[in-house]
């Protein structure tokens, strides 16, 4: 393509019997103003650089994604900009904070209504694995058990230089990316991930097998001994009856 000032060459990424004489032509043109390049480069870049993420915040994790949005970090030098609203306008969701089970349905269910090609970044210790509230009763041990993530920013919070490195590294990711074999470029795709629903023992599904997959020893049981269940008669085996007694708020004798 040639337009008047602003001239630009676009060859297919993989086109054929690519010689020293095409080496030739492009220092010529590019003397002369015209840029060759691919066509995957050319649309990796222009996806790279204008992110749109959405504005929402679960935590404290938000506040330093606020931050990293305003004038003294400005996220708009790396080609992340405009936060939207909508998730019909997003391609990256920024799941910033400690997801409960309330709330991990309808993070599930905003991912859904992004559209193609769309993105996920982890920001801080709670969203990748439930931070300091990995016990607790209503908190998710990672969102990434419903939905495919493709960068983790550990941190209690992440500060917004790690923000901005986890957005760098995003865009490598994409700039990577080759337009005909990316899942999202065939015919017919529909990604659509399934919202977890309440039941009788937490949500259900309990996680989705598409994206995640338990270990295959989990050794947290180990470590910390079964779970002692509030106003059940449980005693832990490697617990006496005065830790008991203690650990329940009961007086020492």
């Amino acid at each position: 393509m040639a337009k008047k000032e602003s001239r630009l060459g676009v060859i297919l990424a993989h086109a054929p019997n690519v010689s020293a004489i095409d080496e030739g032509l492009k220092s010529e043109l590019s003397k002369k103003g015209v840029v060759v390049t691919t066509l995957n480069h050319l649309y990796n870049w222009g996806r790279s650089s204008s992110i749109w993420p959405m504005q929402f915040g679960l935590a404290c994790c938000a506040i330093e994604m606020i931050a990293t949005a305003c004038a003294r970090y400005d996220m708009a030098r790396f080609g992340a900009e405009l936060f939207r609203a909508s998730p019909r306008q997003s391609d990256l969701m920024i799941v910033a904070g400690t997801v409960t089970k309330k709330m991990a349905p309808q993070v599930v269910r905003l991912y859904n209504q992004m559209p193609e090609p769309k993105y996920c970044i982890t920001m801080g210790a709670c969203a990748i694995a439930g931070g300091p509230f990995i016990d607790g009763y209503n908190v998710l041990r990672g969102i990434d058990r419903y939905i495919p993530v493709d960068v983790h920013l550990p941190g209690c919070p992440p500060r917004p230089e790690a923000l901005l490195h986890g957005l760098m590294q995003l865009q490598k990711k994409i700039e990577s990316q080759e337009i005909e074999k990316t899942a999202w470029y065939q015919k017919g795709l529909k990604r659509e991930y399934p919202v977890p629903e309440f039941g009788p023992r937490g949500l259900i599904p309990k996680f989705n097998p598409e994206v995640w997959q338990p270990r295959a020893k989990d050794n947290r049981k180990e470590r910390y001994g079964e779970p002692i269940l509030i106003g059940k008669k449980i005693k832990a085996p490697d617990l006496d009856a005065e830790t008991l007694r203690r650990a329940s708020g009961g007086p020492a004798k």
